[in-house]
């Protein structure tokens, strides 16, 4: 059975009359009877009575009418959507995301992406960088925010911001009324860091920053994500260096003090799977590449 013969079936049992059925097909009519046969040895069941005076439906053609018009609405919905996600105008998409990312232009990316195209299903999942590598590796994104620039070949990834780290303090500590902090003046503080599992990027880079101000920090509790630093440091356990779009946060008890000498940036990237190009990736890339905060770029 061909939707081919099911289109044909149907306009016939409209028309009950094969010349005006194939001129609705814009085909002979010999086609159409062929095509109504072949339909019929399918079907094992006679599907038309047919005489030189009129043609009407049989019980089984009158029963396979309902069951004909769904499928082939059915298969027209599947062309669209097929065609659709195609053109990135529908489908889903799984974006992983550190939670900094939040303060980077993701919620306005989002929002404008979503806007132009309404029926992509979005879900989102807060995930360290190692994870979401491994997570679009295995198919189950489609796109995410990482703080590496260390892929697998199979991904791609793009240069998203490079944003300054400033120090993260306590409201009430002695240093939280000074306008700039040096790194070196935190030589004798307790550090809130990042995990190395989490990130062993900006675990390095912190510890490089240190140690270019000429000490080791004591590290007194590494966590798992960028809010649980500032949140950690908000309660007095501590201090941090952070990337700067953490201070919009705003999480009481927490102030942010730009550093008063030149140290490496805190980079963010995107990254989805390298191979055939998807539309609905793309489109939301574009979005992105639109909705970076302009004065967290470098």
């Amino acid at each position: 059975m061909e939707l081919r013969h099911l289109r044909y079936f149907v306009v016939l049992a409209d028309e009950l009359h094969f010349g005006r059925a194939a001129r609705r097909l814009s085909i002979s009519q010999p086609p159409l009877s062929v095509a109504i046969r072949q339909l019929e040895a399918s079907v094992g069941a006679r599907l038309f009575d047919r005489n030189s005076k009129e043609v009407r439906l049989t019980p089984a053609g009158d029963a396979l009418q309902a069951s004909a018009r769904r499928l082939l609405r059915q298969a027209e919905e599947a062309a669209l959507e097929a065609h659709d996600v195609a053109q990135g105008s529908a489908g889903r998409l799984r974006i992983g995301f550190v939670g900094a990312t939040l303060y980077r232009g993701l919620p306005q990316a989002l929002a404008k992406f979503q806007a132009r195209h309404p029926a992509v299903r979005v879900t989102l999942a807060e995930l360290n960088s190692g994870e979401q590598i491994t997570e679009l590796l295995h198919d189950r994104l489609d796109f995410g925010f990482v703080h590496t620039s260390r892929m697998p070949a199979e991904l791609r990834h793009e240069l998203l911001l490079s944003e300054p780290f400033v120090a993260c303090l306590p409201v009430g500590h002695r240093l939280a009324r000074r306008r700039t902090v040096a790194v070196a003046s935190l030589r004798d503080e307790p550090f809130v860091l990042f995990s190395r599992s989490a990130s062993p990027d900006y675990h390095e880079r912190i510890l490089a920053i240190c140690a270019d101000a000429g000490f080791r920090p004591e590290v007194r509790h590494e966590v798992r994500h960028w809010l649980s630093v500032v949140s950690l440091v908000s309660q007095g356990m501590g201090v941090a260096l952070v990337p700067s779009a953490l201070r919009r946060a705003a999480l009481r008890g927490a102030v942010f003090r730009p550093l008063d000498e030149e140290v490496a940036g805190s980079d963010a990237y995107c990254v989805w799977r390298e191979g055939p190009e998807n539309a609905v990736v793309q489109g939301f890339l574009r979005a992105v590449r639109a909705g970076v905060p302009a004065d967290d770029q470098a």
